[in-house]
């Protein structure tokens, strides 16, 4: 097997045929998809269990007994990964056709690589409303930015996830799961790039307001000072910590302009 797609599912019932449909239609055909149902109230595990009785030889599907969080959902899926390469995934969003193929060939290019990302495109109900960028090569300081690679479009060497023991199981980690496994592959001696075509599409809404809790603003500045710590940047780096904190202390509708401003909308 190639490719084990992770995708952790929770209350995307409406938004998740759609999502796995995208996957089906991909270039590459040589995939697995490891879905984990993290305690949803909806139908999204009606809906996963439909998929994966129409395509049991491609689709396995677990599910948490209770609602868990990303970080330790996604480690379920990759216990069960036996995919050379690790791809993610999220159920309300959608992939390009040509991602997997695109990503795949970089990977199998070059061995010193064992990250590649995508920029994506965000859309609604309106459609597509912006369209992110991405450094092509980052390097650890990129890293006191915040996240160089995009969590939903990577794919990333399994052996080397498995090697920095995947995602960091704790709810310190909580929406920051990704930031956190790229310092460590990087500190690991890891390398990733980006590719400059948008291969993926995300379902976001324009105001970006939901996603804003201030718990996560405090998990994004411990990750920053990790960075700091153990990427051995300088010192006076530690003063990225404080970003998401205040960021966090916006108003509402300057918090809302400054999302906007940064995706080009």
């Amino acid at each position: 097997m190639k490719i084990s797609v992770l995708m952790g599912i929770y209350n995307c019932a409406e938004t998740l045929g759609d999502a796995i449909e995208s996957i089906l239609a991909q270039t590459v055909t040589d995939w697995e998809l490891i879905l984990c149902d993290d305690g949803s109230t909806d139908d999204t595990y009606a809906v996963a269990t439909r998929f994966c009785e129409q395509h049991p030889d491609k689709i396995k599907l677990l599910q948490n007994p209770q609602n868990m969080g990303l970080n330790y959902t996604l480690n379920r899926c990759l216990e069960h990964a036996t995919g050379t390469y690790i791809a993610r995934m999220d159920g309300d969003d959608l992939c390009i056709p040509e991602r997997f193929e695109k990503e795949l060939q970089v990977l199998e290019s070059r061995p010193e690589i064992a990250i590649v990302s995508t920029p994506m495109e965000y859309f609604d109900e309106n459609g597509t409303w912006a369209t992110g960028t991405a450094i092509s090569e980052p390097q650890p300081r990129d890293f006191l930015h915040g996240t160089p690679f995009c969590h939903a479009p990577c794919m990333v060497r399994r052996q080397a996830m498995l090697s920095v023991g995947g995602y960091t199981d704790d709810k310190k980690f909580l929406r920051v799961e990704d930031y956190d496994l790229w310092i460590k592959l990087y500190h690991a001696g890891h390398r990733g790039i980006n590719l400059s075509e948008a291969l993926y599409r995300m379902r976001d809404d324009r105001n970006a307001t939901a996603r804003r809790k201030f718990r996560y603003r405090i998990n994004e500045a411990r990750v920053k000072a990790k960075a700091v710590r153990i990427l051995k940047l300088p010192v006076w780096c530690y003063v990225y910590t404080l970003r998401p904190i205040l960021v966090g202390l916006l108003p509402t509708p300057l918090y809302t302009l400054l999302h906007k401003k940064r995706l080009g909308s």
